[in-house]
């Protein structure tokens, strides 16, 4: 029999993709054929966005392919990786990548998405720079260079690189993050424009619900209409606030009022992208759901679906903010204890660059925060929340949330496994996250941290379960740091400069 058009391999891969991603090969085929074989039917399952079974199917293609397929499957199997959020184990392949001495500027710029998607920000930075030196047009370059302008700042340049970025490549992952930092920009339109124009580039192979939660964002920006979001009144524009706070179970409370209700408590909470309002909070100062939204927390439930809403007013001391996000906790969590705080808000979400003085109890909030002398400064990267690189048991760099509404500080579990420790005893801890119980968390003693000159020699560590928010940044977070570590300083977000700055007490 003979079929037109189509060779019989064409025919296997067919077949295989429609019933599942299995390759027969003969024990004659040679070990460069079967690897060939492989590496279609993985390019197939990648394109078919089954990224579980492309991965699998990339990593048996290793087995004795030649050096040329060997790139391709490390390759495919990186991207795959990077698409189910397995960043640890990207990590790894990267560097098994890089170290097959490619100069493929593709597969470097593959190479530095991998160091980013772990965390290491700097170092891909540099392997962004060294490709932007040999060829200053090249597109994955420009988008890594662009977003990571955005973190550290300078969110004009970083707008200027990613839309230079799109104009040699629509690829959709670009418009994404244009619309991730448009909308931090406060420019809600062009966002909403980036976001569709993302979803209308995304494989038309099936209703995903990473489309539909972009769907769900347009509609949200877009709810705004002509009103300007996070608006400061504008006699207050360039003012200096300075606003009392209590501590209450390690937590920063302030008193405010949301749309001139009466006052409420408001934890201060960096370690949130938006204001957070429970149910009923909502319903009592007439906050309305406008549309669904993707949260991620600490506790056994992940990723969670919770309605998105905005607050007309908002007013903490002399500080008076005009619609502002607001993320509803509806569906509410039950069988969390009733000392959690349940509505709170951050500055930094706000835009607005921030100083707690634990000394003091006080927090100053301003565009431009006054000069103040300090004893240490560290980068901050503010990339949907604000990071410090941390460096734990002397080798391991890892990216830490700063969170003024955390407790403790903690360290990731992936961030655990690498370490190679074996605690004398497992002591397992009830920690209750934004997502409920963590049902992982455990303490882990006898580990060094430090964070630029800060140095913690031999500290007990609590472990979380932080893949689900990793997975939802895009990024690994190593850990966090809350009370324990910052109430021992004066502590200076700043999202113009980009850093942190720590004044002792």
């Amino acid at each position: 029999m003979r079929f037109s058009g189509i060779g019989v391999r064409g025919i296997c891969l067919i077949l295989a993709l429609s019933v599942a991603p299995v390759v027969i090969v003969t024990g004659s085929t040679s070990a460069i054929a079967r690897s060939e074989i492989r590496l279609q039917l993985a390019d197939l399952l990648f394109a078919d966005e089954r990224y579980w079974e492309a991965l699998t199917t990339y990593e048996s293609a290793k087995e004795g392919a030649k050096a040329e397929q060997l790139l391709r499957a490390s390759g495919g199997l990186l991207r795959s990786l990077l698409q189910v959020a397995e960043f640890s184990r990207a990590y790894q392949e990267a560097e098994f990548l890089n170290s097959l001495g490619s100069e493929s500027l593709e597969l470097r710029s593959l190479y530095a998405e991998a160091l980013w998607a772990f965390g290491l920000f700097p170092e891909a930075e540099q392997v962004y720079s060294e490709i932007l030196a040999v060829d200053p047009s090249n597109t994955a370059a420009r988008h890594g260079t662009g977003r990571s302008l955005a973190a550290r700042g300078r969110m004009e340049e970083g707008v200027t690189q990613l839309r230079a970025a799109i104009s040699g490549e629509e690829r959709p992952e670009y418009y994404h993050t244009l619309g991730t930092v448009l909308r931090r920009a406060h420019r809600y339109d062009e966002a909403a424009d980036a976001l569709e124009a993302y979803v209308n580039r995304l494989p038309q192979l099936r209703r995903t619900e990473k489309s539909e939660w972009a769907r769900s964002e347009i509609r949200f920006l877009r709810s705004f209409g002509d009103r300007s979001p996070l608006q400061l009144r504008p006699d207050q524009v360039g003012e200096v606030h300075t606003i009392p706070f209590r501590l209450q179970r390690d937590k920063v409370i302030v008193r405010g009022r949301v749309n001139g209700g009466d006052p409420m408590d408001l934890v201060v909470d960096t370690g949130a992208e938006q204001m957070v309002m429970s149910k009923p909070s909502a319903q009592r100062v007439g906050i309305r759901p406008i549309t669904n939204t993707l949260s991620a927390g600490v506790g056994r439930v992940g990723l969670r679906g919770l309605e998105a809403g905005r607050v007309d007013t908002l007013e903490v001391g002399t500080l008076h903010v005009s619609n502002v996000p607001t993320i509803i906790k509806n569906p509410p969590l039950s069988g969390l204890p009733d000392t959690r705080s349940e509505n709170s808000f951050s500055p930094l979400a706000l835009g607005l660059s921030t100083i707690i003085d634990y000394k003091n109890n006080h927090m100053i909030v301003a565009d431009d925060l006054p000069d103040e002398s300090f004893d240490i400064e560290m980068p901050m990267r503010f990339h949907r929340l604000a990071m410090v690189r941390g460096v734990i048991n002397s080798e391991h760099p890892k990216s830490f949330i700063v969170d003024t509404g955390g407790e403790v500080i903690s360290i990731s579990l992936s961030a655990a496994n690498s370490l190679g420790m074996v605690p004398v005893r497992h002591i397992p801890l009830r920690v209750y996250g934004t997502s409920g119980w963590d049902q992982d968390a455990f303490l882990l003693p006898g580990v060094d941290l430090m964070f630029d000159r800060v140095q913690y020699d031999n500290f007990s560590v609590v472990v979380l379960n932080l893949h689900r928010p990793s997975a939802l940044l895009g990024f690994q977070v190593g850990g966090i740091i809350g009370h324990r570590f910052l109430s021992n300083y004066r502590v200076a977000l700043d999202l113009d400069e980009g850093v942190v700055r720590l004044t002792e007490l």
